[in-house]
């Protein structure tokens, strides 16, 4: 069978063709550059536990080696201390450059069998069928690429998007910041930092080896931000956080980010796809556009997987853009209705009705991955299967428990994600102390493994010795990106088996009908 295409080697793209791999799906990623990133130590990403995790999973050991995580979060008003919040292990938000995440992503993908790079290639044409897609490139190798699929990971300037003719509508210059990657010391070492006081606002996060990235709001339709501007900008803010004395520094890097609110219409149109910045353009308040990227990865991964291996219900592959799209307009929502009351200083008790909550806390959710302006999508099931209650909601992302295999590895969770197959966890208080001879072959498991091996997609069985908020003999249904499908209390052959094939949206068709609603173009 063909392989994926995948148009674009940023994040996004790379993230997706090694999700693909490590699914056992080939693809050919489609890269304009020269396969090297311009080095840029202002232009940075912050991940949180689930894409993070992701990352690792997929081989990028750029985050170890130049990724930083946060010590702390501050947040001071008016010069003032208001807020500290501490991490416990594991969910602390990780930084790095962009660039760093992105070498560390193509090393990964260039030593995988799986992934074939193509550099300094440019898409001018689509066609469409019912048995696959066509691209046309031009450039090192101008030549005709034959895929099971195609995924636009091309950026805002998607030629993707607009060779399928998809709108693109949304707002320009949301907000603006002047930036600076600067190494110095400050009294707060490894503290990423919200300061406010007044209508000005400036964030500072650590990076590796003393270095510190720097954001000053700007006003949307403002001046330019001159080099002498910009250094009075550094030396009045290490001041005014330093005692009222500049210390040394070294200026690294510096830019002015605009950020835009976009949402292209459509997500899918026959066989191919739009992820990351080619699908959504979002930033402001603090949230991620990259990390919303590699959540697209994730989610398109396994289901293409699906369709690749044993053929996937129009269902399945729909529900990438029902879930994803969803899920980001909810967020430029929430910062659309955000923003007045937290830009002008008024109105936030309308916005957060009865709420005592400050402006630097509903910022710093949007920072740290929480609330609406930063939590981590939930999905709405197709089967709301909720035997058992849980600390997570059918459709929210699982707890990051050890579990057990059958070969008797015990990992993380989400270490086992990413692998195009369902996860059915048995929560057994005790078999964490047990030999795995004790316990396989007693109590549930027999039953459960003979329920587990007749599901109508791949699904491995493991064993949790807790689970928050599931009681002993609690069973739970994950999908492969590591959404929470269902929870049983025991073993239910029939609603699992149902559960599952409502994950996979149902039977394949026959073949994927192409529903095409657009003519190819061609670019010249």
């Amino acid at each position: 069978m063909d392989p994926v295409i995948v148009v674009g080697a940023g994040p996004v793209g790379l993230s997706l063709a090694l999700a693909l791999a490590g699914a056992g799906v080939p693809s050919v990623v489609l890269d304009e550059g020269p396969g090297k990133d311009e080095v840029r130590p202002a232009r940075t990403v912050v991940l949180h536990a689930d894409t993070s995790a992701m990352a690792h999973r997929l081989g990028c050991r750029t985050l170890r080696d130049e990724g930083a995580y946060f010590a702390a979060w501050r947040t001071m008003r008016r010069g003032r201390d208001a807020q500290r919040i501490t991490f416990e292990d594991r969910q602390a938000p990780l930084h790095l450059p962009q660039h760093a995440l992105t070498r560390g992503l193509r090393d990964a993908a260039a030593a995988h069998p799986l992934v074939q790079l193509v550099h300094d290639t440019k898409l001018d044409s689509l066609e469409q069928d019912e048995h696959g897609i066509t691209a046309h490139t031009r450039g090192a190798e101008t030549t005709w690429w034959r895929g099971s699929h195609l995924v636009g990971c091309d950026g805002a300037r998607s030629t993707v998007r607009k060779l399928l003719g998809i709108r693109f509508p949304g707002r320009t210059a949301v907000e603006r910041h002047a930036v600076a990657a600067l190494r110095t010391e400050l009294p707060w070492p490894g503290e990423a930092l919200l300061h406010r006081s007044g209508q000005q606002e400036v964030t500072s996060r650590p990076l590796r080896d003393g270095v510190w990235r720097l954001d000053w709001l700007l006003p949307a339709r403002g001046e330019l931000v001159t080099p002498d501007a910009l250094v009075t900008l550094i030396r009045d803010t290490l001041a005014s956080w330093c005692g009222g004395t500049t210390p040394p520094y070294d200026l690294i890097d510096t830019g002015v980010h605009t950020l835009h609110h976009r949402l292209a219409r459509r997500w899918r149109d026959g066989r191919a796809f739009l992820a990351g910045d080619a699908a959504h353009l979002l930033g402001a308040l603090g949230t991620q556009g990259v990390e919303e990227g590699l959540r697209d990865a994730e989610n398109l991964a396994w289901k293409l997987s699906l369709a690749w291996h044993h053929g996937a219900s129009e269902a399945l592959l729909d529900s990438y853009e029902g879930e994803r799209r969803t899920a980001v307009a909810a967020r430029l929502r929430a910062a659309d209705q955000a923003m007045p009351a937290l830009r002008t200083g008024g109105g936030l008790r309308t916005y957060l009705p009865g709420a005592a909550r400050s402006a630097e806390s509903l910022l710093t959710d949007g920072h740290l991955g929480r609330g609406p302006l930063g939590a981590a999508p939930a999905y709405a099931p197709p089967v709301a299967v909720r035997e058992v209650p849980t600390d997570t909601e059918p459709g929210g992302q699982v707890a990051n428990v050890p579990v057990t295999a059958p070969d008797g590895a015990t990992v993380p969770l989400r270490d086992l994600l990413g692998q195009g197959r369902l996860l059915a966890v048995l929560v057994a208080p005790g078999t964490g102390v047990w030999d795995r001879r004790h316990w396989l072959g007693a109590g549930l498991m027999p039953r459960l493994a003979a329920a587990v091996s007749a599901l109508p997609a791949r699904t491995d069985l493991l064993v949790a010795d807790r689970y928050p908020g599931a009681p002993a003999h609690t069973v739970l249904l994950v999908r492969p990106d590591g959404h929470l499908a269902a929870t049983f209390a025991g073993v239910r052959p029939a609603e699992l088996y149902e559960a599952a094939d409502a994950v996979r949206g149902g039977a394949p068709e026959s073949r994927t009908a192409v529903r095409a609603t657009t003519p190819t173009a061609v670019i010249d």
